[in-house]
């Protein structure tokens, strides 16, 4: 792909510019601890979009006569779980994944092609241009091969808890929960996010649930401040990485 002088360095200029928007605020911020985000609505956050998902056909409520206990209640005067939007729930973040894969692939072609005659109708040499026939009309040759290896080894572990936000109640009674969590130490904050759709059957009676039993899980965890900022290669650095074909 070929990039026209004038995009390239339109792409620097402006990559300069949110730099300096960012090294703006970190020469204000020098000597002070990074400050925390405010706690909101995540439902008034720009890009916010509601979850769509595939809903069975909606079952009446059935009910039990002559009954105090309610279907579905784990106690005996109210459901203690979150249930609607507003309630807050603790999801248990307990990863511990480990992979190992190894592959090697080999693979070897060599072809030869070679063609000729003896004699021309019977004579040692061409009529005409009284030349000697040619044993060789075509030769040809060629070989190819290639090797390839790969290998992944990947370990991470996360145990954790934190409190998320019931934001939204889908039609088959499923929740959308996310939860924010902000750790300020010293000059570097940590923080963790979990989004994603649970059952209310998966929520435990203490109003817990498990990473592992939320669909279309969002886990982040990172963190900003000092040690991060010296962990990141520079701006010209990156910018440079992505335009070199090299």
């Amino acid at each position: 792909m070929y990039l026209r002088p004038v995009s390239v360095i339109g792409v620097i200029i402006t990559t300069a510019q949110l730099a300096g928007c960012a090294a703006v605020d970190r020469l204000v911020n020098i000597g002070q601890q990074p400050t925390l985000s405010h706690v909101d609505n995540p439902t008034t956050r720009p890009g916010y979009k509601p979850v769509h998902m595939p809903m069975p056909t909606p079952q009446p409520a059935s009910y039990s006569p002559n009954s105090l206990w309610r279907n579905g209640s784990r106690a005996f005067f109210k459901d203690q779980r979150a249930h609607q939007v507003g309630d807050i729930l603790t999801v248990t973040v307990n990863l511990n994944d480990k992979a190992a894969i190894a592959n090697e692939t080999q693979r070897s072609r060599e072809n030869k092609e070679d063609s000729g005659i003896d004699n021309f109708f019977g004579k040692s040499k061409v009529p005409i241009m009284n030349a000697a026939v040619p044993t060789r009309i075509f030769t040809g040759d060629s070989s190819s091969s290639s090797d390839g290896k790969g290998s992944v080894n990947r370990s991470e572990a996360l145990t954790t808890n934190v409190a998320a936000v019931v934001t939204q109640v889908l039609p088959n009674g499923n929740l959308v929960v996310e939860g924010k969590q902000e750790v300020r130490v010293n000059f570097e904050v940590r923080e963790l996010v979990v989004a994603g759709i649970v059952r209310p059957e998966d929520i435990q009676s203490d109003n817990t649930i498990d990473s592992t039993k939320i669909a279309q899980a969002r886990i982040a965890y990172g963190g900003r401040g000092q040690i991060t900022d010296v962990q990141q290669p520079r701006y010209g650095q990156q910018v440079l990485d992505v335009l070199l074909p090299f």
